[in-house]
C-alpha cells in the first residue's frame, strides 16, 4: 500500500471509529427524551380533576403503554404515528423494564383541529398482549380494543375486561376521554430497544424474560409506573 493512500486511509479509519460513540450518544439522549415525555404524559393523564384513568383499572393491568404526542400523517392524507414504552407486568406483579413501540395507521379523534394527542393503553390481559411480542400488533383485529370508562375512582365493569383486552384512553389539548383505535398497529422497535439494551435484545427477553435491566434512560418511566400502578400479586383472576 502507497504512502498516500495509508495517509487518506489512517484518519478516515479513526473518524469512523470515533462518530459511533457519538450517534449512539445523540440516539441515547432522544430514547431517553421518550422516556420522560412518557412518563411526563401519564402524570399528567393521571392528575386531571375528576378523570383519570381508574385506579382499579391501572391495579390490574397486565401491562401498559404509553404513546406521548401522537400526530397526524404527512400531508393531512389520514393515519396517525407515534412512538412510547410499553411494560409488562410478571406474575409477581413487578413491572419489566420497558420496551420501546411504535404506533402508526387509523384514524382516532384528530381531525377536529387537533394536531397531537398523548395515548395510553392499558392491557386487560395476557393474550392481547402476546400478540405484541411477534413484533406487530393490529388494533381491532390481534386484539380488542374499546373506549376506557374515565375517572380514578370509576368502577370498572366486567364486561369491558372480558370483552376488550386493550382500554384505551387519550388526551388532547387537555380534553381527556377513552378513545377508540381499531385500525392501528403496534410494533416493537428493535432498533431503539437494541440501544438502550443491547445487541440481541428481544421485546420477549425485555417484557418476559427479565433479560433487560432498567437503567438510567428509561427510570422515569419506571418511577411514573410504579407509583400510578404499584406493584400487585396477579391471580388467575385478573
Amino acid at each position: 500500500m502507497s504512502k498516500p493512500i495509508r495517509l487518506f486511509l489512517i484518519p478516515a479509519l479513526l473518524l469512523l471509529l470515533t462518530a459511533s460513540p457519538m450517534v449512539n450518544a445523540k440516539d441515547k439522549d432522544d430514547y431517553r427524551e421518550r422516556a420522560a415525555k412518557a412518563a411526563e404524559a401519564m402524570t399528567e393523564i393521571m392528575n386531571i380533576p375528576e378523570g383519570g384513568i381508574p385506579e382499579d383499572l391501572m391495579a390490574h393491568a397486565h401491562a401498559i403503554a404509553v404513546i406521548p404526542h401522537v400526530v397526524k400523517g404527512a400531508l393531512g392524507l389520514g393515519g396517525q404515528y407515534g412512538k412510547g414504552l410499553v411494560s409488562h407486568r410478571d406474575k409477581n406483579g413487578r413491572w419489566s423494564a420497558p420496551a420501546f413501540i411504535d404506533i402508526g395507521g387509523g384514524s382516532f379523534g384528530l381531525q377536529l383541529g387537533v394536531q397531537a394527542t398523548d395515548l395510553v393503553l392499558v392491557f386487560t390481559n395476557d393474550a392481547g398482549f402476546r400478540g405484541l411480542l411477534d413484533g406487530k400488533l393490529k388494533l381491532g383485529a390481534d386484539a380488542s380494543v374499546a373506549a376506557g370508562p374515565v375517572g380514578r375512582k370509576a368502577e370498572v365493569g366486567t364486561d369491558i375486561l372480558l370483552k376488550s383486552a386493550v382500554v384505551a384512553y387519550s388526551r388532547s389539548k387537555g380534553l381527556f376521554a377513552g378513545i377508540s383505535l381499531d385500525g392501528s398497529v403496534v410494533t416493537i422497535n428493535d432498533s431503539a430497544n437494541h440501544a438502550v439494551y443491547g445487541k440481541g435484545i428481544s421485546a420477549q427477553d425485555i417484557l418476559l424474560n427479565g433479560r433487560a435491566q432498567s437503567n438510567d434512560v428509561v427510570a422515569p418511566f419506571m418511577r411514573t409506573l410504579e407509583r400510578y400502578s404499584p406493584a400487585m400479586k396477579r391471580t388467575s383472576e385478573n
